[in-house]
């Protein structure tokens, strides 16, 4: 049974999704499946690029992000997908140890005109490291399913 519906949700509402710590092998790793840039593979080759050490890749960023999304909110929730992102940025480099927090705000809620089963809530996602700087921000369009009329 799910914990909350679309109409459980207002606009303006922060839902703090918790913290991960990445360590630079967890950055190489990544790397090496799915972005192999130098400066997320190499940490000496990092040293010597625009970053001045090892990063991980935005996109590893942005799936750290989509775990803790998903456990947050997605998987507490009907949720019937998304039609996509609207924005992705990648404001600041993320570093072995450093720790990340995730936090989703509300930034619009309205029901569906086409399926009345559901509801559209439009977010803003953010990722910010231990001193408060936000490394990666998006927003993003998912669809929720409304609260079952009582049949009684």
């Amino acid at each position: 049974m799910a914990e909350r519906y679309f109409e459980d949700f207002t606009v303006g509402e922060s839902i703090e999704l918790g913290s991960v710590q990445i360590s630079a092998a967890e950055i190489i790793a990544f790397a090496e499946q799915f972005d192999p840039q130098p400066f997320h593979l190499d940490p000496a080759r990092a040293e010597g690029s625009v970053f001045g050490g090892l990063i991980a890749s935005g996109w590893h960023t942005a799936g750290l992000y989509m775990r803790l999304f998903a456990e947050g909110v997605l998987n507490r929730v009907p949720s019937f997908g998304s039609p996509g992102i609207e924005q992705l940025r990648w404001l600041r480099p993320v570093r072995p140890g450093d720790t990340l927090r995730a936090r989703f705000t509300v930034l619009e809620v309205r029901p569906s005109t086409s399926r009345p089963d559901r509801g559209i809530v439009r977010s803003r996602g953010e990722m910010t490291n231990q001193d408060g700087e936000v490394a990666l921000s998006l927003e993003a369009t998912n669809f929720f399913g409304r609260r079952p009329s009582d049949p009684a």
